[in-house]
């Protein structure tokens, strides 16, 4: 569903197509400035284009190098997965099943993270126990979908990501 930019390539003729929709990019009647990459492949899945996943492509981009940028990136990022779901919901029965389980999981994903963790906090603070089942609710949705995709690209290397659901 997202296209990272410095990852991302695209048929000219199929940008052209949607040029002016990319440029003219609105978020509650202000022009908006982020998300960009998610907003591009969005545009091009609504289209009727798809998108496809090389495995053995390199790119390079800048990435932050110090906490307070890579968290600002990270919250940027959020605000455009939240936002470009509501321009996606249209598409998902359209699209691979993996796609719509990774938007449902991007956008829920961190809603049941932060319920669990409260509810574990407020157990914690009334009975002093500690709350195991947070912690396992956590570890079973990142390794189930960290397992999904590590299965389709055929890559081990995916199961790595479940180091980024703390993070995030």
């Amino acid at each position: 569903m997202c296209c990272c930019g410095p990852c991302a390539m695209y048929r000219r003729s199929a940008l052209a197509l949607l040029l002016d929709q990319y440029e003219a990019q609105f978020f509650r009647g202000k022009p908006s400035d982020f998300g960009e990459d998610r907003h591009l492949t969005i545009l091009m899945l609504k289209a009727g284009f798809r998108t496809e996943y090389v495995p053995d492509a390199i790119a390079a981009t800048v990435v932050p190098h110090s906490l307070r940028p890579y968290l600002r990136q990270q919250l940027r990022w959020a605000r455009s997965t939240f936002r470009d779901t509501f321009l996606a919901w249209r598409l998902l029965p359209e699209l691979d099943g993996y796609l719509t389980l990774d938007v449902i999981g991007q956008n829920l994903g961190p809603l049941l993270l932060a319920i669990s963790s409260l509810a574990a906090l407020a157990q914690l603070l009334i009975d002093g126990s500690i709350p195991w089942w947070t912690g396992l609710t956590i570890a079973a949705m990142t390794t189930v979908r960290c397992c999904v995709a590590a299965l389709r690209a055929r890559e081990l290397r995916f199961i790595g990501f479940s180091l980024h659901t703390p993070i995030n």
